[in-house]
């Protein structure tokens, strides 16, 4: 693949449809979906070699979580955040882990 088409591939890929889900409706109330994401490209280049064309490859990758949802009920627009048990999973076990190590620094501390 090219690069210029791998760029081009990229660019169709992260685009506000992306972000954005389609709307959808039930009881009156709209919701539309939306999330965040990250992205990243690389690329290679080549050489002629004695005539023979040498080197070349490339990459890119998405990665999307969900962040919320803008709730619609008539005119009043609000939103609603997405709870990220993974994100906060993890915040939980560094905050345990650094409790852990000021705990025992002090329970050292202590017996000198």
């Amino acid at each position: 693949m090219q690069i210029d088409a791998m760029l081009q591939g990229a660019v169709d890929t992260m685009t506000v449809r992306r972000v954005f889900g389609e709307p959808y409706e039930r009881n009156g109330v709209t919701f539309i979906p939306a999330a965040a994401l990250r992205g990243g490209m690389g690329g290679g280049a080549g050489d002629t070699i004695d005539t023979a064309p040498a080197g070349s490859g490339g990459g890119f990758g998405v990665t999307a979580r969900p962040v919320g949802a803008y709730r619609i009920v008539g005119d009043d627009v609000s939103w609603i955040p997405a709870a990220d048990t993974t994100r906060l999973a993890l915040m939980a076990e560094v905050v345990a882990v650094v409790a852990l190590l000021v705990v025992r620094s002090l329970l050292r501390r202590r017996h000198r």
